[in-house]
C-alpha cells in the first residue's frame, strides 16, 4: 500500500473541496464533502497507477505560515 499526500482547498465560488497530489500529473479531483473528495482522489490515483508507478515531478515537504504586517 502506498500513501500520497494531497493538498486540499475549498473553492469560495462553488463551495467544493478541491484536492491534488503535488508532483503527480493528473491526480486531482473535487467533492462536496471531504469524504467525497478523498474517495474521488483515491479512485483517480488508482486509475493512474494502472499505467505503472508515477515518476513524481516534485516531493511534498509541508506548509509554512507566513506573517505579514
Amino acid at each position: 500500500m502506498t500513501a500520497f499526500t494531497a493538498v486540499v482547498e475549498k473553492c469560495p465560488s462553488t463551495g467544493l473541496y478541491v484536492g491534488y497530489v503535488p508532483g503527480f500529473p493528473g491526480a486531482h479531483s473535487q467533492g462536496e464533502t471531504l469524504d467525497e473528495l478523498r474517495q474521488n482522489l483515491q479512485e483517480v490515483i488508482e486509475m493512474l497507477l494502472e499505467d505503472g508507478a508515477p515518476a513524481l515531478e516534485t516531493e511534498f515537504v509541508g506548509t509554512q505560515t507566513i506573517q505579514v504586517a
